[in-house]
This record gives C-alpha cells, sequence and structure tokens, in this order.
C-alpha cells in the first residue's frame, strides 16, 4: 500500500508517543465530543481544545502489512499543520514577529481577533485580524495571520473508531485517501485575507505579516532565491516554521514580499493549454 496521510498529533500529543490505551482513550473523546476535552497545550492560559476531532496536524506515513491489516510502520516527511492553534506554541511566531520588526520582548503585546471590518447592513464584525503585535513605547502595531491547511478526501471519524477498537502496538493505517488542499487554503482562503488587509494597513503606515509552515510553503515554491529581509521593500513579512522530529515549533525561513508577489505565489498554478482543456472536455461531455 502506498504512504497515506492520517493524525501526526491529537489532542496535542504525538500518534506515535501514544500507547494503544491512550489511543483509545482520545478516540472516544473525539467520536463523543466531549463537553471536556484536554487541554490544548500549544495555547497559553490552560484552554481546552476547541477543534472538532483533536487533530492538530496530519502525517504522511509508510505502512506495512501483517496478520491483522496494515499497520503504520514510519513517519514519511514531515507534519503538516491543521489547527491554527498549533503555530502558538511557546508564542514563537509572535516573538520571532517582534524580533524581525524590533519590538523588545518586555514592551510586545499581543491581541487576538482584533475587528477589522463591519457589516454594511448589521455594524457587526464581518472580518478580523488573527492577532496584532503592538509596542506601547513606540505605538507600533503588526497584524498577523495564520493559515492552516485543509485536508481534501474522507474526514477522520472512520479513523477514530478504528483507534477505539485498536490495542495493536503500531496505530491502524489511516483509513482512507486524503491530501492537503493546498490550492483552498491558499488561492481560496488565504489570498483574499491578504487582498482585503494588507492595502489598508499599508495605508495605515504598517504591514501584515503571515504564517504558514513548512509544507505549505514548499507548495507555494519555497524560499525566494535571493530572499528580501528590509521591511521598506515589501508589503508582507511571511513567517514560516517547521515541526521537528521532537514535534516542537521551530523557525524555518522568513522573507518580505509584495502584495503582489504574494499573491503570484499563492495562486501557484497555470492554466493549462487550450488543447489540454478541450481533451479533456471531450472526454467528460455527456448527453441531456
Amino acid at each position: 500500500m502506498r504512504p497515506r496521510y492520517g493524525i501526526a498529533e491529537w489532542y496535542g500529543e504525538p500518534l506515535l508517543h501514544m500507547s494503544p490505551n491512550r489511543r483509545q482513550e482520545l478516540a472516544g473523546i473525539a467520536i463523543n465530543a466531549e463537553p471536556d476535552p484536554p487541554i490544548c497545550p500549544f495555547q497559553p492560559r490552560s484552554v481546552p481544545c476547541s477543534k472538532k476531532g483533536g487533530v492538530c496536524s496530519i502525517q504522511q506515513y509508510d505502512l506495512q502489512t501483517g496478520p491483522d491489516g496494515y499497520r503504520i510502520e514510519k513517519p514519511f516527511g514531515t507534519p503538516i499543520i491543521t489547527c491554527p492553534h498549533r503555530f502558538k506554541q511557546s508564542n514563537l511566531i509572535v516573538k520571532w514577529l517582534a524580533e524581525i520588526v524590533g519590538f523588545s520582548e518586555d514592551d510586545s503585546y499581543v491581541a487576538s481577533e482584533v475587528p477589522f471590518m463591519r457589516s454594511p447592513t448589521t455594524g457587526r464584525a464581518a472580518g478580523r485580524i488573527d492577532l496584532v503585535l503592538a509596542s506601547s513605547s513606540t505605538e507600533r502595531y503588526f497584524g498577523l495571520e495564520i493559515q492552516a491547511v485543509y485536508f481534501s478526501g474522507k474526514g477522520m471519524g472512520a479513523d477514530f473508531e478504528a483507534l477505539a477498537e485498536d490495542s495493536g502496538e503500531l496505530p491502524p493505517a489511516p483509513s482512507a485517501i486524503r491530501r492537503p488542499d493546498w490550492r483552498s487554503s491558499s488561492a481560496k482562503r488565504l489570498m483574499p485575507q491578504l487582498q482585503i488587509k494588507a492595502p489598508t494597513l499599508r495605508r495605515w503606515g504598517t504591514k501584515l505579516a503571515v504564517s504558514v509552515d513548512r509544507n505549505f510553503f514548499a507548495d507555494l515554491g519555497g524560499p525566494s532565491n535571493n530572499p528580501v529581509r528590509d521591511l521598506d521593500e515589501g508589503d508582507i513579512i511571511w513567517l514560516v516554521p517547521n515541526i521537528s522530529g521532537e514535534y516542537q515549533l521551530e523557525r524555518f525561513h522568513w522573507e518580505v514580499l509584495s502584495l503582489e508577489d504574494s499573491c503570484d505565489k499563492l495562486l501557484s498554478a497555470k492554466t493549462v493549454k487550450r488543447s489540454e482543456f478541450e481533451d479533456a472536455l471531450r472526454a467528460k461531455l455527456q448527453t441531456l
């Protein structure tokens, strides 16, 4: 069987580090949507996990077969973040941004979910900035958007059921084929956020930062050949962390891009040739 994507971190814990009993316990929580889920280890102030199913990241795994079916053998590649709260481990991203923009750590403050747009009919908040980093001494601030990755294919429900019933040393293989949906996460979700927020913040004399993980950024083309790190030379500060082999969030890369270059990166796809499109069209046409 080819490698498949499955759970990497679940309610803040690496799947491969869990005992069978712990896997069964968490599966019960995920299946029954219990009102008191485990505390999220990545958020400050002991906040309970708010993500349905509790999957923090997914991982591609090599699989092995045995008398009781396919099981996970070893991880393939690095975890892909699927929950935005996973970016909050140790405040790494906001501390990194503070360092880049020249804020001292003892004069850095952060606010979350700050209203940015209002509905013209109701007057209610219609859009927010995920985080805003501010300095009281300089009266400067920077917006920060965080984008995790969606995945396509069947949900994790069948995996939860299998884990709840399994007592093998190695976890059972992921039950379905699924993959990261880079395009929905980038061009459909993140790009409109940048197009709305970056020009306004630029007009207000500041900038927007955005954080995606290493795998996401790699799908967008990865680091530039000659990364720009002069804040005056672009509109958007890209902060790209990675999850290490020890499941710790770590710095990987940062650079500054214009809004236009950022959008080009997020599109990361080109239209097919006319002949290719028409060949595919002919193959799919059916009578009414």
